[in-house]
Order: C-alpha cells, then structure tokens, then sequence
C-alpha cells in the first residue's frame, strides 16, 4: 500500500476530496471529470469487488487498516493518511465512517446491455434527492430488481449521498442511463418490456391484481418528488398501476413505492 502522510488541508494532492457539501461543484467535477466518491471502507470495498479504479483514497490513521485489507496487491494507488480535523476541515463535514476514495467512473453500458437477461427493471425519471436514489437502488437490491434504468435528469447514482444510502448497492445492481422519451420507450418495446407506471390515475391497476398476472418483462416506472411521472411517461406506460393506501394518504416516498411493488412482484415470482 502507498501511504502518503499529509497534515496541510490545502495540499492539492487532496483537491478531490475538497468541499464535498456543494453538489454544485461536485457535479462539476465528478460527471466531467470521470470520478465519483466513495464513503467507508465498506462502500469503497464493494466499488472495488465491481471493478471500479481508485484515483486515490483519503483514510484517517485510525481507519488505515482497513484500507489496507482492501487493496491488498495494489501498490499504484496513493493513500492519504490524515489526522480527523484535517479531514474535516476539508471536506466540509465530519467524516464518521473514516475512509474515502476517489474513484474513476467505468463508462456506462447500453440500454440493451443493461437489461439483456432482466425480467424486473426498476425505472426512476427525473429524481431530484439523492437520498431517494440511494434507498430505491437499495430496495432494488434487497428485492430482487434485476436493472435499473435512470432517466437523463434523474439525480447521479453515484453522488456520494445516493452511494452512502444505497449501502454500495449503486455497484451491485447493473444500470444506466435511458434516452428521453419516447426514444426510450421505443428501446424497452423492442426489448420485450411492459412499462408499468406507478402513479394515481382513473382506471389504474391496483398493484396486487397486476403482480397476480404480471408480464414476464416488467418494467417499473416511478416518477420525481412531489410532481411524480412526467406527462410524457404516463402516455408511454402500458398500463398505470396504484399501491392501494389507508389512512388518507394518496401515496408513499418514492423509496418506499419501489420496495412495496418489487416485494408484490417478487411474491408473485419468488
């Protein structure tokens, strides 16, 4: 392992790991500039095990250890051991889990790549908070979503918050990118896909009568905080689908909407 000491917060060896609670920037630096950041040694163990390339990593000396079971051969990969306050100081924030990387984004895969053996396909359009992102790749995951498919303006998978909820999930499950509709559409049609929008609609499917006779490709399309699916998507979908509700609530986080209709298709299709 390459251990590089540094004790000076402006040292620009350092520069990627600078101010990491302004999304402005980080969008900036990480989409064109090829890097993502990756939090605890866990997350950046799993980025590993995916085969994504560290540029480099920032570890707190009592955290070192653990980045050294990680990379294990790797002796190209610099490792910045920093005293606690100097990783705050220049991140911004209080660095709990102990380690970061910086790592190089792998160049996303097609459409049809993506989904080729899918029978689930998780689709987020227009996404804004990166938390919802993060807990929808998670549930995706746990419940056995095979792909997930992002719209072009759905929030980065692979911003640090979205990586740190999904609990590294973002590199287990394959996904991209879709084109915009209805070009993306026409791309799950040719593919066998039955587009299922979840959304509140007259004449909608409830979730447990469409999960009892499911379409062996299903594609599962839940739309942004607060405005949900675009007018677009829902002339798209094949059919629209509703989670029925008590209480008088109308609907669920998006997170939570996802894991409830993956679970009642998962039911259905153990």
């Amino acid at each position: 392992m390459r251990v590089v000491e540094i004790t000076d917060p402006t040292d620009p060896r350092l520069a990627d790991y600078r101010d990491l609670t302004d999304v402005a920037l980080r969008r900036v630096l990480e989409p064109d500039g090829g890097l993502y950041i990756a939090e605890s040694a866990k997350v950046i163990g799993r980025a590993l095990a995916a085969g994504h390339r560290p540029r480099s990593i920032l570890v707190q000396q009592k955290w070192a250890a653990d980045v050294a079971g990680l990379l294990a051969d790797d002796t190209e990969t610099p490792v910045y051991v920093v005293p606690a306050d100097v990783a705050e100081s220049l991140t911004g924030y209080a660095v709990h889990r102990g380690a970061l990387a910086a790592m190089h984004r792998p160049q996303l895969a097609s459409v049809s790549a993506t989904v080729a053996s899918a029978r689930t396909v998780l689709i987020l359009e227009d996404i804004v908070d990166h938390t919802n992102v993060g807990a929808a790749f998670r549930s995706a995951a746990a419940l056995g979503a095979d792909a997930v498919l992002i719209s072009p303006r759905c929030a980065d998978p692979l911003y640090r918050r979205s990586v740190r909820v999904s609990m590294g999930t973002v590199f287990q499950v394959p996904w991209t990118r879709l084109p915009e509709w209805p070009q993306a559409r026409v791309a799950l049609s040719d593919l066998g896909f039955h587009v299922a929008a979840l959304a509140l609609s007259d004449g909608a499917v409830g979730l447990e009568e469409f999960a009892a006779e499911r379409p062996d490709r299903v594609a599962l399309l839940l739309g942004a905080e607060g405005d949900g699916l675009s007018r677009r998507a829902m002339q798209v979908a094949d059919t629209v689908v509703t989670i029925p509700m008590a209480g008088g609530v109308d609907s669920l986080n998006v997170a939570a909407a996802a894991a409830v209709a993956l679970w009642a298709l998962r039911e259905q299709h153990p």
